[in-house]
């Protein structure tokens, strides 16, 4: 769907935003128009959106100023003036609430930004709403697959009898049907990675304290984290280098972790050739599709694809699978060193 001046707003990456920008032909205003209006026609359908920031236009209208007034000190970040999407349990000190999918914190004032949403506002780019997510991020519940009070049932909106995963579901489904232009999940155990890949989009689970977790309403400190779920590689990484660093508010984890972030950021590493010549073993029975099936012919593709473009070597491993928590003829699983 073109914008005002012919730009291709739908499934635009955040490079290409920024060229439309930078040559006239996008404003953020116009940006955070479409997808208000994307949110408004898809998600009574979706329920990926808990609500969506009112003074979202506001934001876009003084990143649009801030561009046309020359200030380019402002302006210089990949984020500056791009909407992005947040998952419910991420703090803002704004009008949205942040609630964690639950009615029962409706209506409470949080005291602060999340570390990661500070990081977001430095860089320009503009707060445009919540996104559902299983309540709790499924901690209190069974219900699981992306349903909360506050946002209902989160459908994927490539299947909509599939399931969408969680608890990071609102956000994966906001990145694959274009509701925002990026967005921001949380993971303690699967919920980046889940959702990101059921739904057809690119999610990155950082190392616990390489984001701060400053503001986001927890399950455990030795596991949570925050991180980027988009509709591509490059879009996450993006997001992954504005949100990275130290947080006096998380101060163990992310002095610790920040030691870690490279110097010039991630985008240094994203190469087109960077698998060239790397062995990558391809798990032999792991992928069992029958044959004729979309599944089988679109994985031998990607395999293909692989083989052509970027020429690694590709070895055929057998996987030796270990159950957890099962129990040999005479010990428990955990107790035996024998077996």
């Amino acid at each position: 769907l073109p914008g005002a001046h012919g730009f291709q707003i739908e499934e635009a990456t955040v490079a290409s935003i920024q060229i439309g920008f930078n040559n006239g032909s996008l404003t953020s205003v116009e940006l955070v128009q479409f997808y208000l209006d994307r949110i408004s026609n898809f998600n009574p359908l979706l329920h990926a959106v808990i609500e969506v920031n009112p003074d979202a236009l506001r934001q876009a209208a003084r990143a649009d100023a801030e561009r046309c007034s020359g200030r380019r000190h402002r302006a210089i970040g990949a984020l500056h003036g791009v909407p992005v999407l947040l998952k419910d349990n991420i703090a803002t000190r704004d009008a949205l609430n942040t609630t964690a999918g639950s009615f029962a914190l409706l209506g409470s004032v949080v005291r602060r930004d999340a570390g990661v949403v500070r990081r977001l506002r430095r860089a320009g780019a503009v707060v445009l709403g919540k996104a559902n997510m299983d309540e709790w991020a499924n901690f209190r519940s069974f219900s699981g697959g992306g349903w909360s009070a506050r946002g209902g049932k989160g459908r994927n909106p490539y299947v909509l009898s599939a399931t969408p995963c969680g608890s990071s579901t609102g956000s994966a489904i906001a990145a694959a049907a274009s509701m925002a232009a990026v967005t921001l999940g949380t993971e303690t155990d699967g919920s980046i990675l889940c959702p990101a890949s059921l739904n057809s989009v690119v999610g990155i689970k950082p190392t616990v304290g390489l984001t701060s977790r400053a503001g986001v309403i927890p399950i455990t400190p030795r596991q949570d984290t925050i991180g980027p779920i988009c509709r591509t590689v490059a879009d996450a990484v993006h997001v992954l280098d504005t949100i990275v660093g130290y947080d006096a508010l998380d101060a163990i984890a992310t002095m610790q972790a920040s030691k870690y972030i490279p110097r010039g950021g991630y985008m240094q590493f994203l190469k087109k050739d960077g698998l060239r010549g790397k062995r990558i073993g391809v798990p032999n029975g792991f992928f069992n599709f029958p044959n004729g099936t979309v599944q089988q012919m679109v994985y031998e593709q990607h395999l293909s694809t692989m083989r052509v473009q970027v020429k690694p070597q590709l070895l055929s491993v057998k996987l030796i699978i270990f159950p957890s928590s099962v129990a040999c003829r005479d010990h428990s699983f955990q107790q035996c060193t024998s077996c």
